[in-house]
């Protein structure tokens, strides 16, 4: 696991120092890549390339893991943020052609691998990744993402100038880098709580989606992307229908075996991120099943009934025989690690459960190098309630006539509370009338499970932003693109891998992990496992409304149901208790009309409404409140 950052200048007047640019760039990633450093520049008539690595070792802790590396022949360097846990086998099969090696780490492997069969190399790889390879006799750079999205990999396309980092703040070192907000960006994210790709918060700066890779021709300065991998494909496949429920749970605990084992690669101490809940009791039970020393894991807790899933990660562990540190998080722990989320989280991101992560990867970091984490359960197996509460409602309007639910919809979409209420926009009635109307007028679940969880209407981020909300141009978009008619629950789970995953879920846990130099890993996010699950009716996955049916069979041999059977929490922080408190001076602070008037991107005096119908009780309104605050504070570190 380490940090990237690269940039390509077409420019043939360069009037700056690229030395002192690309190390600054990779510099300030320093905590996700504390062993090491390097950087490789090659400069001629045409352009100016320069690859800048920060490198924390796990695999081959030796200076033969040193980057950028380059081939032997000097055709080929790269620069990689991640693992590959099949390099072994991968490596094996390149000496059977004759191939030789000099080391023994997974960068090596690559390259070798690159050389062998070209970029189709990629397609070989179990693991998460991120690189930008520069192929010398082909004049072309290539910037690759994995399958999931599990590592991140920014890119600014600006007037001649290409620059690429693992952080957003690598940007900020260039002198060239143009940091103008997208106004469209910052709608996107005080809709979602984050900013979907491919989009930044900046204009001309983007996120390389999931499963892409950027070809970049620097004769004719061509860039294309490409899409190499895609979880829809694997949702299109024919669903395995006429199959025993036993033989889905023996082959989907078989691949959940290996993809656990793969990631407990590496030549440092590795530990797991237990929280109690389903997902992550299961990778620690098949973790330790198979190893002979105690499994080290950590969990959080919070003293506010609601919140506390410590006590179930306890029995857990106990019941496991696990080596088990737990900490409780209190409001002084998160005020804390506040003021940190700006840098951490270089852009506006407001996933509060952001807090916890970066507390448990903290105490994690005291005994371990990586860590697992076993996020993607709810999107592969259906775990979140809103599929419930969806499958229920679609069922309910089954019974009406399609024209009926359309037309009713479309009344609730242009009714204009201003003649009900006096502050329609802070009325909870008014922003469920405003999700319900485009519910109501849905195609299909995976729609309905989109505007189930959008904070606002689109009328209503106009109101807040003055920018019209478009959802086109991200990966929401494929609710009505993607054949799902034969399984709506599956349609679900695909969206919500394409969007919520990538974009808050695995982006939480790399932030929060890197911050402290640990490694983050995903077993659950293997593609052998995800593109079996697929095509696993969705039926199964929530069946006669138990959600996570295969996934709990298999836990369920492991641990007894007793300890397991309790209601779903949500890893979040009690923030509706602590804004009135502790954590109500940042609001007055960062929400006051002199720091929204800085930017004058926010309507304020409806800001101020808010915050005074949530300071009356509104609980529901921490949520809105926590983003604009998270945006804020963004603002301010990054912008002022």
């Amino acid at each position: 696991m380490c940090r990237i950052a690269g940039l390509i200048d077409f420019n043939k007047s360069i009037d700056y120092p690229v030395e002192a640019i690309i190390s600054k760039m990779r510099d300030s990633m320093q905590a996700g890549g504390p062993d090491d450093s390097g950087n490789f520049i090659e400069q001629n008539q045409n352009n100016t390339i320069a690859f800048g690595h920060r490198r924390l070792s796990i695999i081959d802790l030796s200076d033969c893991g040193h980057q950028p590396m380059r081939t032997e022949d000097g055709n080929a360097v790269i620069s990689f943020n991640g693992e590959i846990f099949n390099y072994k086998e991968i490596k094996t099969e390149l000496q059977a052609s004759g191939v030789s090696f000099q080391f023994d780490n997974d960068t090596e492997v690559i390259l070798k691998a690159y050389q062998k069969w070209g970029i189709g190399c990629i397609h070989k790889f179990i693991g998460m990744f991120a690189f930008i390879l520069y192929d010398k006799k082909k004049n072309a750079v290539y910037a690759v993402r994995d399958r999931a999205g599990v590592k991140p990999l920014y890119y600014y396309h600006h007037d001649n100038l290409m620059l690429f980092g693992s952080e957003l703040k690598s940007f900020h070192a260039h002198p060239r880098f143009e940091k103008k907000i997208n106004s469209k960006s910052l709608a996107l994210f005080l809709q979602f709580s984050n900013i979907p790709a491919p989009y930044s918060i900046f204009e001309n700066t983007f996120k390389l989606l999931p499963g892409h890779y950027l070809y970049i021709n620097l004769s004719n300065k061509t860039i294309e992307d490409i899409t190499w991998w895609s979880v829809l494909d694997a949702y299109r496949k024919p669903l395995l229908k006429n199959i025993d429920t036993r033989e889905i749970i023996i082959e989907t605990e078989r691949l959940l075996i290996s993809a656990c084992n793969y990631r407990m690669v590496a030549d440092v101490p590795v530990g797991v991120l237990l929280s109690g809940g389903y997902d992550s009791s299961l990778v620690t039970a098949l973790l330790q099943k198979e190893s002979t020393d105690k499994i080290k894991t950590f969990s959080i807790g919070f003293h506010e009934k609601g919140f506390n899933e410590a006590v179930y990660a306890k029995k857990v562990a106990q019941h496991l025989g696990t080596d088990h540190t737990e900490y409780y998080c209190t409001q002084q722990d998160a005020l804390a690690i506040i003021p940190l989320l700006p840098e951490i989280y270089d852009e506006p991101f407001g996933d509060s459960s952001a807090i916890p992560t970066t507390l448990v990867s903290k105490i994690a970091q005291q005994s371990v190098k990586v860590a697992l984490s076993a996020d993607g359960g709810d999107e592969l197996f259906g775990g979140y309630e809103k599929y419930s509460i969806i499958i229920n409602l679609k069922n309910k309007l089954h019974f009406l006539p399609k024209t009926f639910a359309k037309i009713g919809g479309r009344f609730l979409e242009y009714l204009n509370p201003d003649f009900l209420f006096s502050s329609s926009f802070d009325n909870a009635f008014v922003r469920q009338t405003g999700k319900f109307s485009h519910i109501l007028q849905s195609k299909n679940m995976a729609e309905m499970a989109h505007w189930f969880g959008n904070l606002y209407s689109p009328k209503q981020i106009k109101k807040l932003t003055g920018t019209n909300f478009e959802i086109e141009k991200t990966n929401f978009a494929h609710f009505n693109k993607m054949p799902f008619t034969n399984d709506d629950i599956n349609s679900m789970l695909a969206i919500d891998y394409i969007t919520y995953l990538p974009d808050d879920v695995l982006t939480k846990v790399d932030r929060a992990t890197m911050s402290v130099s640990i490694e983050g890993r995903e077993p659950l996010m293997d593609q052998r496992l995800v593109e079996w699950l697929a095509q696993i009716p969705g039926e199964m996955k929530i069946k006669n409304g138990i959600k996570k049916y295969i996934l709990k069979e298999i836990v369920h041999k492991h641990i007894p149901k007793a300890i397991m059977d309790r209601p779903k929490m949500g890893f979040g922080i009690p923030i509706t208790k602590w804004f009135n408190k502790e954590l109500k001076d940042y609001l007055e602070i960062y929400l006051s009309k002199g720091n929204l008037g800085k930017h004058n991107l926010l309507n304020a005096e409806m800001i101020q409404d808010k915050k005074e119908v949530y300071y009356k009780g509104n609980d529901k309104m921490a949520t809105e409140l926590w983003n604009i605050l998270m945006f804020q504070m963004w603002y301010e570190r990054w912008m002022d």
